[in-house]
């Protein structure tokens, strides 16, 4: 970085995240399901999807190191609206997720750590 804080190549940010699945499509129906994601792209062994009227991708690749972190312990989606946290925990259990925990921050910012079908922790949160 330059001096500062100004960033020495400009980007958009973060663009996308790959994970090794099961199943690309079984995991695409999960995001779908819990965030409403679209696919973007498919292959014989992947599928992009976007959360929708975003420029984020997870891109769901068809591999060997499923559900392992490989130094990645945890991603996360940032809610709109608070008191969208109980809906979003609700559609991961209907989506066949899992709850690992749930609180608040702090007072008005609420987070639940969930897993996907391959194990991975989502972190849904306002902020």
């Amino acid at each position: 970085m330059e001096e500062g804080g100004t960033p020495v190549v400009e980007t958009y940010g973060l663009t996308h995240i790959a994970l090794a699945v099961s199943d690309p499509a079984r995991s695409a129906r999960f995001y779908s399901d819990v965030f409403g994601c679209v696919v973007s792209h498919q292959s014989d062994s992947a599928i992009e999807i976007q959360t929708p009227g975003r420029h984020d991708v997870i891109v769901l690749e068809q591999g060997d190191l499923v559900g392992q972190e490989g130094g990645v312990a945890h991603f996360g989606f940032r809610l709109m609206r608070p008191d969208d946290i109980d809906a979003a925990v609700d559609a991961v259990l209907q989506a066949g997720g899992a709850v690992d925990s749930r609180g608040e921050f702090s007072p008005g910012y609420p987070f639940a750590f969930v897993r996907d079908l391959d194990g991975y922790q989502v972190e849904i949160w306002f902020e």
